[in-house]
């Protein structure tokens, strides 16, 4: 009985460390993100924060895009199939713009930004840990959080609300291909029963889940890159490290957004 509550207790103080780690990273970084703005910030940074979201972003685009139409003719689907007993298959048009807004295009996206740029960020930063790097800059009076992780950190924040838009516009436009070719409903009035199920608040919750998993994947990902110690072995582990904890910790972020969303609509 000792041993399992040590156990626990020792887990819980590991669990407990990486977070407040991740708050003491994240208000380090959003100190040195200044230098990383353009015009008020160093040219430099701001160039390497443009890479940043080219690969974030840019690059991530036909991924997120083909994800976002799979989903949503899935999606469109399964609730035809259900809503055709009813005969309800209008309904088919809220469930999948509603659903897209407010769950299924940031949660997908940041799935996807986890997968390809989260572990890039925790490779990279493992890889100047290991090869010394980092030392090099602080040798050089540069701080490694306004070097390495604010230009990535900077263009999380700016890339990943704007995929999630990319990937609302895929799912919604799945849907609508859908209903054209089950019910022929056209694209105008398909368009029209959009705009009327989506409403501001669904907007900007999807964009303000957005910010923060954008902010857990580029905090994790540098956080265990930072964690890198030994030799090249350990950037492997913190790779994978880095993708698990954070799409835990994004879909641990999604449940209480959703959860705070459903108490407050209750009032």
């Amino acid at each position: 009985m000792a041993n399992i509550l040590e156990s626990v207790g020792e887990r819980t103080i590991e669990h407990l460390d990486y977070v407040g780690s991740l708050n003491i990273q994240w208000w380090a970084t959003f100190r040195a993100m200044a230098q990383s703005l353009p015009f008020i910030g160093n040219h430099y940074r701001w160039k390497t924060t443009v890479r940043q979201m080219l690969e974030i972003g840019v690059d991530a685009i036909p991924m997120v895009s083909l994800m976002a139409i799979c989903t949503g003719f899935i999606f469109a689907m399964q609730g035809a199939s259900e809503l055709r007993r009813f005969g309800a298959l209008r309904y088919v048009v809220d469930l999948v713009a509603v659903g897209f807004t407010r769950e299924l295009g940031p949660l997908m996206t940041a799935i996807a930004v986890s997968g390809r740029s989260g572990s890039a960020f925790a490779a990279e930063i493992g890889t100047m840990k290991v090869t010394e790097e980092l030392d090099s800059l602080r040798v050089m009076a540069l701080e490694p959080l306004e070097f390495v992780l604010a230009p990535k950190y900077l263009a999380a924040l700016i890339s990943v609300p704007c995929l999630s838009v990319i990937s609302n516009l895929c799912g919604i436009l799945a849907g609508g291909l859908f209903m054209f070719f089950s019910i022929h409903l056209t694209p105008g009035l398909y368009l029209r029963y959009v705009f009327n199920s989506i409403e501001l608040r669904d907007v900007i919750m999807g964009m303000v889940k957005s910010i923060v998993f954008g902010t857990i994947i580029a905090q994790v990902g540098c956080l265990e890159g930072m964690r890198v110690h030994g030799g090249p072995d350990s950037v492997g582990r913190s790779t994978t490290s880095a993708v698990v904890k954070s799409t835990f910790l994004v879909i641990i972020a999604d449940a209480l957004f959703t959860a705070l969303f459903y108490l407050t609509a209750k009032r």
